[in-house]
């Protein structure tokens, strides 16, 4: 089998799921396994892939997230006769059903069933530890100029909700709102995450926010961006994670 992949996360779990050699295309965003994925060729990136290379590799499957890559290229291919499978998860449960239906379609039923088992497993224990702990008022950052956080119809709210997350901008119509450093005093969250992707956020980041919005320094926390927004055979890891930064963040802040 054939297979092009357009988002890094599902590129690293065909390798997990065990069909790294059949993998002729990714992304120049897709460096996990690291070392495996240099004898792969690069086929653009994920905004803007080289249609017309990913044609002419004659992939049996192109595998695109439909949030990282764009309609109109996942349009070009289907016109040119290449089988897409597109998925679009943002809960621990929905990652589960893309694993298997992705481990079907490239004959790994087994391995996938392993790695879709294991986010379900962990999802289900951190949700029931959760009851145990205050909710954890939170804000996830995405973006600097403008300021950009999350809402909650994604995956990053899906999983911080799983250990008792409650997002204050979880209610905002648009995924990905701008807000501004007084709306962010105003909603006073217990903690906000700076995750290292897209925007790679530093030290110095956190400390201008804390400035510009008065809230205490030590509520804001750089984040794993790969932890926290890689659906795949990441995600298990991914919510252990989730539940540890509400923990450390939500018990060491509470004035």
């Amino acid at each position: 089998m054939r297979i092009v992949s357009l988002c890094p996360s599902l590129t690293e779990l065909v390798f997990d799921l065990g069909a790294g050699q059949e993998l002729v295309g990714r992304t120049k965003f897709c460096v996990h396994p690291a070392g495996l994925v240099d004898a792969v060729e690069k086929v653009g990136g994920t905004k803007n892939p080289k249609v017309e290379r990913i044609i002419a590799l004659a992939p049996d499957l192109v595998l695109m997230n439909e949030e990282e890559n764009r309609a109109e290229d996942a349009e070009a291919l289907r016109r040119a006769g290449l089988r897409i499978h597109a998925s679009l998860p943002r809960t621990a449960a929905e990652t589960a059903a893309m694993v298997r239906s992705i481990g079907i379609a490239l004959h790994r039923p087994r391995e996938a069933e392993g790695i879709a088992a294991d986010i379900e497993r962990r999802a289900d224990r951190v949700r029931r530890d959760a009851a145990r702990y205050p909710p954890v008022r939170y804000a996830a950052l995405i973006w600097r100029e403008p300021l950009m956080a999350v809402n909650d119809d994604t995956f990053i709210a899906g999983l911080l909700s799983l250990p008792g997350g409650r997002n204050v901008f979880g209610a905002r119509p648009d995924r990905y709102p701008v807000v501004s450093t007084q709306e962010l005093h105003d909603a006073d969250p217990l903690v906000v995450l700076l995750p290292s992707e897209p925007y790679p956020f530093q030290d110095r980041h956190a400390d201008e926010l804390a400035a510009a919005t008065g809230l205490p320094r030590a509520r804001f926390r750089l984040a794993d961006g790969e932890l926290l927004s890689w659906h795949g055979s990441r995600t298990p890891q991914g919510i252990d994670y989730a539940e540890r930064l509400l923990r450390e963040q939500g018990m060491g802040n509470r004035e």
